[in-house]
C-alpha cells in the first residue's frame, strides 16, 4: 500500500514542477512580446495610472513624440536623474553602491540608485513601491528594454509615462499644468523645475517652488550646461532627422581675408607688474658705513712690581 502513495506524491510533485516551468516560460515569452510591442506602440495605460484613477485623482496625460519635446527637457532629466544615461547598460552600479552606503548610515530619506532605464521599466510595466519582487522584475524589464529598444525610445517613453504631479503624467501634461503651454518650447528653468518634481511628484510643485525643490531645480539648471557641453544627451538624438531649432548653430560669418601687407615688428611690451605688486614698496638699499678701528696701545710695565 505504501508504493501507490509514493507514486502519487511523485506524480503530484512532477505536476507542480511542470506548472512552475510552464508559468516561467509563459512569463518570459509574454514579457518579451510585451516589450517588443511597446517599442512600436505607446503604452495605453500603466498600473500607476490605474491606481490614481481608483483613488479618484484621475490620470491626465498628453503623449508627445520625442522629436517634439524641447531638448532642454531631455537635458534636465539627464542632469537630475541619470548623468550616465548614454554610457551605461541600464544599471549604474556606482550609484547603486553609493545609495546602499548612504542608506546603511541611516536617515529620514531613503535614496535609490535607479537609472532612467530602470524608472522607465517600473513606470511602463510595473507598479510603484518597494520590495524584492518588484525590484527583481524591474531588473528583468530593464534588461529587456536596453536590448530591445534604443536609448531614444527609452527616453521617449520615460518622458511620457513619468508622474509629474497628482493625476498628471508626462512632461507635456506637466508643462500644460504648471506653465500653460506644451513641452515643445520650454525654458531651461521650466524644464529644470519639472525634472525637480520627478522624485516626489505628489509632494512637489513646479510653480513657485520653495525649499529643497527650488534648490534642486537650480542645481539641475546648472548641470544642464554640463550636459550640453559634454554631449551627455547625444544618444537620444543619434540618427535624428533634424536638430531642434534651439540647438541649431548660427551661420558662420565669412572669415576675413589674410592680410597681404608686410607686418611691422612690434617692440617687446614692457613687463607688467604681477597682481598686488603695485601695493608693495621696494626695499631700501643700505649703504655701507665705514667703521674706524683704533690703533693698539703699547703695554706699560709697573716698576714696583718688578
Amino acid at each position: 500500500m505504501a508504493r501507490p502513495r509514493t507514486r502519487k506524491r511523485r506524480s503530484l510533485l512532477r505536476r507542480l514542477i511542470g506548472w512552475l516551468v510552464s508559468l516561467v516560460l509563459i512569463f518570459l515569452v509574454g514579457s518579451v512580446l510585451w516589450v517588443v510591442a511597446y517599442r512600436f506602440v505607446n503604452p495605453p495605460v500603466t498600473f500607476t495610472q490605474i491606481g490614481d484613477w481608483a483613488a479618484g485623482n484621475g490620470a491626465g496625460r498628453d503623449w508627445m513624440a520625442i522629436e517634439g519635446i524641447d531638448r532642454d527637457m531631455v537635458r534636465a532629466v539627464i542632469a537630475g536623474e541619470d548623468s550616465k544615461f548614454c554610457a551605461h547598460d541600464g544599471f549604474d552600479r556606482q550609484a547603486i553602491e553609493a545609495a546602499m552606503r548612504r542608506n546603511a548610515r541611516g536617515g529620514s530619506v531613503i535614496r535609490g540608485g535607479s537609472t532612467i532605464s530602470q524608472q522607465t521599466a517600473k513606470n511602463a510595466f510595473l507598479w510603484q513601491g518597494g520590495g524584492y519582487v518588484r525590484k527583481g522584475l524591474e531588473a528583468w524589464f530593464t534588461l529587456l528594454i536596453e536590448n530591445l529598444w534604443d536609448k531614444r525610445r527609452i527616453m521617449e517613453v520615460y518622458l511620457n509615462v513619468a508622474e509629474t504631479g497628482i493625476g498628471t503624467y508626462g512632461v507635456n501634461a506637466g508643462a500644460q499644468r504648471y506653465f500653460g503651454h506644451d513641452a515643445s518650447s520650454l525654458t531651461a528653468t521650466e524644464a529644470a523645475r519639472i525634472a525637480a518634481v520627478f522624485p516626489l511628484p505628489k509632494r512637489r510643485e513646479a510653480v513657485a517652488p520653495t525649499g529643497f525643490t527650488r534648490r534642486y531645480g537650480n542645481m539641475i539648471t546648472a548641470r544642464m550646461a554640463v550636459v550640453r557641453r559634454d554631449g551627455l544627451d547625444a544618444c537620444v538624438y543619434e540618427g535624428a532627422a533634424a536638430v531642434p531649432s534651439s540647438d541649431r548653430s548660427e551661420p558662420r560669418s565669412e572669415r576675413p581675408k589674410a592680410r597681404t601687407e608686410p607686418r611691422v615688428p612690434r617692440p617687446d611690451p614692457a613687463p607688467q607688474p604681477l597682481p598686488g605688486e603695485e601695493f608693495e614698496e621696494p626695499e631700501a638699499t643700505l649703504e655701507p658705513v665705514p667703521v674706524e678701528i683704533a690703533p693698539p696701545q703699547p703695554e706699560t710695565v709697573d716698576p714696583i712690581g718688578m
